[in-house]
């Protein structure tokens, strides 16, 4: 919206050849006038940039959620090492994401492959970012380093975790944000000079971008380590490892589902911006709706988990019902800004069916994720770019992405099958880079014997073996059975 501007030569000419120093009064009224006038657009700067840094906070937040979600679902005997490594994904992603990634993601002006400007944040703030917006990316990015520590929970040495957050913090999510989310990324959506296929990709959140690129990543770390000791029988049978606490499990779902409304609604970075002046519907409305379709596809999928596992296992389980809601939400994600609530609700219930299909292909193939992770944020966020593509509305997709009246939107609401087209290359290509840098890095690990622990190590938890100790007094049901005596052991001393 332009800004009003006052002119006393004008406004001079208005009061008449009677009136007394008619140029100096109407120079004080344009002086009153123009200071109002900035001082609305600095009270706009702020509340958009408040608004982006709470969003940024509740985003960040949801890394004590990772890791209470993380600690519940793995044995008692490696609590703390999960611990350990969620405040890794912050503390390396944090120092990389400052140095490289941002200029991956974000450096502008660039090509379409990849950013090549404000390296360590030189330049900034500037007039397209502040320091607001990097904060906020970097919590993104951080949070898909956290998905990928979930799938390789439970066998994988320190310094690999090192070097994967690194690598992937620092340059493999940025360069796929860089596609996507910036004004010069190839398939962006607000690449108006150049949309990908007239339509670019609608991935609002990051189904793709966030939660694919952290499920992949997770997916081949895992193959490549191979199950845990204990997995699977000799026979192939499944045998559950399950988490110590069902507590922590819930605890950090509902601190997750509390992030998740600066992960969505947070993605519009403003808020103060009417898309009719004067009028009760604007951008506000509109992350309104976007909080609303986020939580109707999380509650559609919780409940379709809970009666889908009732039916299958006669249960009533707690932590599949928690992963099912996270698979809402992930498949959410994408669209959550140009759907209807309605549209959220199916979204949701095919989550939780695409969530269930993935795990029980994964007992098939004896693919081990200990928080299903790589079913879940690969599976859902796979499932979510798709179902954008099939119910984005023409009216909000022109709202939520101005500038480019015309362009294609959802399958089912009339708006063609560009869209569509679009949204399967990006699942392709996602996969096609984490594959290509992901993959060689854990084989590199795998093969330098930087990835798994010894047996003795993984049979004996590593909170003793790698930490210094347990973070409980405790007995896994596991080591019983395998006859293995749980013991503190305390140092030795010699005279």
């Amino acid at each position: 919206m332009a800004s009003p501007t006052c002119s006393a030569d004008t406004l001079a000419a208005m009061f008449g050849a009677n009136t007394t120093n008619a140029t100096g009064a109407a120079a004080f009224i344009c002086d009153q006038f123009n200071t109002v006038s900035t001082k609305f657009s600095d009270t706009t700067y702020a509340v958009d940039t408040t608004y982006l840094l709470f969003s940024a906070y509740l985003v960040f937040s949801m890394q004590l959620g990772f890791a209470m979600l993380c600690a519940g679902s793995v044995r008692a005997k490696n609590t703390m090492n999960i611990m350990l490594t969620n405040v890794l994904d912050a503390a390396a992603g944090g120092l990389f994401y400052y140095l490289f990634g941002f200029a991956f993601a974000f450096g502008t002006p660039s090509n379409g492959f990849i950013g090549k400007h404000n390296f360590a944040l030189k330049s900034i703030p500037s007039s397209v970012f502040d320091y607001s917006y990097f904060l906020y990316q970097w919590a993104f990015a951080i949070a898909a380093a956290g998905i990928t520590s979930g799938s390789i929970a439970e066998r994988t040495q320190f310094v690999a975790y090192l070097i994967y957050s690194a690598f992937l913090t620092g340059f493999v999510y940025p360069v796929v944000s860089h596609w996507f989310w910036s004004v010069d990324g190839w398939a962006s959506a607000t690449n108006l000079d150049n949309l990908f296929l007239g339509s670019g990709v609608i991935d609002f959140a990051g189904s793709g971008v966030v939660h694919m690129v952290g499920g992949i990543a997770g997916l081949y770390g895992a193959l490549i380590e191979g199950p845990r000791i204990g997995r699977f029988d000799h026979s192939g049978r499944a045998i559950a490892l399950r988490g110590h606490s069902a507590s922590l499990v819930v605890l950090g779902t509902f601190l997750l589902w509390f992030g998740w409304y600066g992960f969505n609604p947070g993605s519009f970075t403003k808020i103060l911006s009417p898309y009719e002046s004067g009028h009760y519907y604007g951008q506000w409305s509109a992350v309104g709706r976007t909080a609303v379709t986020t939580t109707l596809a999380g509650c559609t999928a919780a409940l379709t988990t809970l009666f889908g596992k009732r039916i299958l296992s006669g249960h009533w389980n707690v932590t599949d019902v928690c992963n099912g809601l996270l698979g809402g939400f992930a498949a959410i994600t994408a669209g959550c800004s140009v759907v209807d609530p309605w549209a959220a609700v199916i979204c949701g219930f095919v989550a939780a069916c695409v969530l269930t299909g993935c795990n029980k292909l994964a007992e098939k193939v004896k693919y081990d994720d200990p928080l299903e992770a790589a079913q879940l944020h690969g599976g859902c966020g796979a499932w979510g770019i798709i179902f954008t593509a099939l119910f984005a509305k023409e009216k909000y997709v022109n709202e939520v992405y101005p500038g480019k009246p015309g362009r294609p939107y959802g399958l089912f609401m009339g708006g063609g099958g560009k869209l569509l087209a679009a949204h399967v290359i990006q699942i392709l290509v996602i996969f096609g880079f984490v594959s290509a840098t992901m993959g060689p890095l854990f084989l590199i690990l795998n093969k330098l014997k930087l990835l798994r622990i010894s047996a003795e190590d993984e049979t004996a938890g590593m909170d003793m073996t790698r930490h210094g100790g347990f973070a409980y007094v405790y007995h896994d049901d596991d080591d019983q059975k395998l006859g293995i005596p749980m013991r503190k052991i305390e140092p030795s001393s010699s005279n």
